[in-house]
């Protein structure tokens, strides 16, 4: 559905994409992510034409976006960071403008609008002003915009930007539902969201694409898939006592009230070793109040990929399909 080469956008003095290469297939939810000033929005910007680019070249349903920019136009459908709407139209007025000026027939405009507001569960809002929306209202009717063409390819940049948690619970349901019809590029912040609902990730920083990979594979590549967690009332041998089970690799500890203190173990990826803490808290006569799991999360493997400084990693190409 895209596939970008050596894409790159310079401005005057500086260069905000350097030579990025990704494909997105078709029917992939796909998160875009990075640090603020990384290059997500130019990129994005680039591939819906709305910007040029400097160098480098890119296609949208086989269909360049230098040579044929009108027809990728057409099969995008694009809801910026921040929505620009009318204030002072109505919900479904606007709607059906923005489906008219889409190219669609007077008919077909008011049949998409309405299945598009069913789906971005506006009809109680469509002759409300917009200027009387909430956030998350507004956030619906730039969504319900980008649909009203039925396009193959939805890139939504921050779709969840300012939204409480019942409103990001809302929209994460929503992306799923959108993601068995529309190819669908996302740009988000929020990494926990990417994490339940992308199959793949493309991590970008400075301009260069550092990582690219589904969430879980990226979890295992560049961070330990977890640590233990045990809470225990022990002497002071009871770190080195600790660091001796096989699969443990370090061990820290915090104190708390009362004597108890809570141990955290890094672990081998491929140990589970609850049970062997359990078992020497039995032999050693320590008291054992908490022992638990704890799961990396995207958030861990993204901020340990940006810690690692230096140039980026050129990416499996592989990895990049």
């Amino acid at each position: 559905m895209i596939e970008a080469r050596h894409l790159t956008k310079r401005y005057a003095g500086r260069t905000a994409v350097d030579r990025i290469s990704f494909e997105v297939g078709k029917g992939e939810i796909v998160g875009f992510l990075g640090p603020n000033g990384a290059g997500k929005s130019t990129t994005l910007r680039m591939l819906t034409c709305f910007l040029s680019a400097s160098e480098g070249s890119a296609t949208v349903a086989g269909h360049d976006i230098y040579e044929d920019s009108v027809e990728v136009r057409r099969r995008i459908g694009y809801m910026p960071e921040n929505v620009p709407l009318y204030p002072d139209m109505r919900v479904g007025e606007y709607l059906r403008f923005r489906a008219r000026l889409k190219g669609l027939a007077y008919r077909e405009a008011r049949a998409a609008v309405g299945e598009a507001m069913d789906t971005c569960a506006l009809a109680a809002a469509e002759r409300k002003m917009i200027a009387t929306l909430s956030k998350g209202y507004r956030q619906r009717v730039g969504l319900a915009d980008a649909l009203v063409n039925k396009p193959e390819l939805l890139i939504l940049d921050e779709p969840t930007n300012g939204l409480d948690p019942g409103q990001i619970r809302q929209s994460r349901d929503l992306i799923r539902h959108l993601g068995e019809r529309h190819t669908i590029l996302i740009s988000t912040h929020i990494l926990s969201e990417v994490e339940m609902t992308c199959g793949r990730v493309i991590i970008i920083d400075r301009g260069k694409i550092r990582a690219s990979d589904s969430p879980k594979n990226l979890i295992h590549r560049l961070r330990r898939p977890g640590s233990i967690l045990a809470e225990l009332k022990a002497g002071t041998d009871a770190p080195a006592k600790l660091s001796a089970l096989p699969g443990v690799e370090e061990v820290g500890a915090s104190e708390d009230h009362d004597g108890w203190t809570r141990y955290t173990l890094a672990t081998d990826p491929q140990s589970d070793v609850r049970e062997a803490v359990a078992d020497l808290a039995m032999k050693e006569g320590w008291k054992l109040r908490e022992l638990a799991s704890r799961t990396a999360s995207l958030e861990d493997a993204f901020v340990d990929l940006l810690r690692q400084g230096g140039e980026p990693p050129t990416p499996d190409p592989v990895l990049l399909k």
